[in-house]
């Protein structure tokens, strides 16, 4: 009866997070031991549905913050002045939606082939229909289908979320009510890539290894960074020496991608090879470490340090470094896994690698914050961090359109501006990554754990004992140890 008790209400915030500990005070407080539960099916409103309501607003909220721009009427800079520019009806012109192209057979695509689809299968009716009827306004329609599609990925990740966390559901929250979500949902078509990363994480905690390497080569075939999700799975086989799930997953994921890309680069391999060519040529993105660097303010109306600045004029040269200092980051991170005392949880371990890829990349869209937000959530579900960085993520998107406004002309603030609140989302992101570090070395702060036993999204590593490489690292117990001095 206790342990029910304990289990019941670590699974609510306020029993495990001082920072919502203190705001619950504002209403009588954390929920009792003593606190009396409604029967099974005895109300509608659970803490699902509950939840599931709440993503439905948000998203519904985003459409709001975006309508300004819905009829793509863009004059006078007014997408950033209400700060509602969307890739989703931008694109609709420049890939040429709006004249019939098929993607990548018509037109080359800067995205992966499964995005690139979504943008078709919706892109390609609306446009037919709007030839047939003139009033019709075609890039307002493929905003609005586009909203509602990805609106319902966004509440399908949320569900998964709930999925794996059934003793701790309130944790989904923090996606479905995070101020990134609110405010780059529809941004671009990140969504659809975060559902199918969500459904691969659910599909292999409950280990079902052949979904889940469907639905992650799915993923990869939308936006490319849910391949180094493979990176931490051998991480944990490597601790583990568990290898059995973790190739079947690899091995369909590959097979699955293959499936999606083979026949579009075969018939149109220019237009396929379009992400690619992109991704390699790509200079220092808006916001990323290196454009701190390149226009940091030195004084004396300065701006920029020369290194930074070079590395800005030789792409060859950018590409070689930020992809030096992920793949030591990476490292880092395998060695993080051999050495620390319990082994990681998949989130933690994914968390880490998804932030350092954005910490370190070259590009660093607004969106982007929707790939991390999930992970966060299954890595560290503790509010007071997790707030600091959204508001961080929230005073760069205001500043970021300003930036923007600037580029067009019209002087919003100084480049120091900009360049601070960049700042202030990288710092906020590396001291988060710095928690959940500190959680991994000190798993009895982990407050999943206090939860759970192991790891509720391991899947075949959750509960398995360590295999050879953590006894490389491993230390003998303080006993044994001076046993060992005595005897000698």
């Amino acid at each position: 009866m206790v342990g029910s008790i304990l289990t019941r209400t670590s699974g609510q915030p306020a029993n495990s997070d001082g920072f919502v500990r203190g705001l619950s005070e504002a209403i009588g407080g954390p929920v009792g031991a003593h606190a009396v539960s409604p029967r099974r099916g005895a109300r509608f409103w659970t803490s699902a549905r509950i939840i599931l309501a709440l993503a439905c607003i948000a998203l519904s909220l985003n459409w709001v913050q975006k309508s300004p721009c819905r009829d793509g009427a863009w004059e006078h800079l007014n997408q950033y002045k209400y700060f509602c520019y969307t890739d989703v009806l931008a694109l609709y012109y420049s890939e040429q939606l709006n004249a019939g192209a098929v993607p990548y057979r018509d037109h080359p695509v800067e995205y992966p082939v499964l995005t690139g689809a979504f943008m078709g299968a919706i892109g390609l009716p609306v446009h037919s229909y709007g030839v047939t009827h003139p009033d019709f306004n075609q890039g307002e329609a493929f905003y609005d289908v586009n909203a509602l599609a990805l609106g319902v990925l966004g509440v399908a990740a949320v569900g998964m979320l709930i999925a794996m966390r059934r003793r701790r559901p309130w944790d989904a929250v923090m996606f479905a009510l995070a101020p990134a979500l609110l405010v780059t949902a529809t941004v671009n078509w990140d969504l659809l890539a975060v559902a199918l990363t969500g459904g691969f994480l659910y599909a292999w905690s409950r280990r079902r290894p052949v979904l889940a390497g469907v639905l992650l080569g799915a993923a990869v075939a939308a936006k490319f960074y849910p391949l180094f999700l493979v990176g931490v799975l051998f991480c944990l086989a490597l601790r583990s020496d568990r290898w059995r799930h973790f190739l079947a997953t690899v091995a369909v994921g590959v097979a699955t991608w293959l499936a999606v890309n083979l026949p579009v680069a075969l018939a149109w391999p220019k237009g396929w090879q379009r992400f690619f060519e992109l991704s390699d040529t790509r200079g220092i993105d808006w916001g990323t470490l290196w454009y701190v660097g390149a226009h940091l303010p030195r004084g004396d109306g300065r701006y920029g340090i020369p290194f930074f600045q070079r590395l800005g004029e030789n792409v060859d040269q950018l590409n070689v470094m930020w992809i030096t200092c992920f793949v030591l980051a990476c490292a880092m991170i395998l060695v993080l896994t051999a050495v620390a005392p319990r082994r990681p949880r998949l989130a933690q371990l994914a968390f880490l690698l998804i932030a350092a890829f954005l910490i370190f990349g070259k590009v660093w869209s607004q969106q982007y914050v929707l790939w991390l937000v999930p992970l966060a959530v299954l890595a560290r579900p503790r509010w007071g961090a997790f707030l600091t960085w959204q508001a961080a993520e929230i005073l760069y998107f205001v500043a970021f359109y300003g930036e923007l406004m600037n580029a067009s002309g019209k002087t919003v603030f100084p480049e120091g501006v900009f360049v601070l609140a960049a700042s202030l989302r990288l710092v906020t992101l590396a001291v988060l990554c710095g928690f959940v570090v500190r959680d991994i070395l000190r798993p009895e702060r982990d407050v999943v754990r206090h939860t759970y036993a192991d790891d509720p999204d391991g899947g075949e590593f959750d509960g398995a004992p360590d295999g050879w490489l953590a006894g490389l690292f491993r230390r003998p117990p303080a006993d044994a140890r001076t046993g060992a001095l005595s005897s000698g």
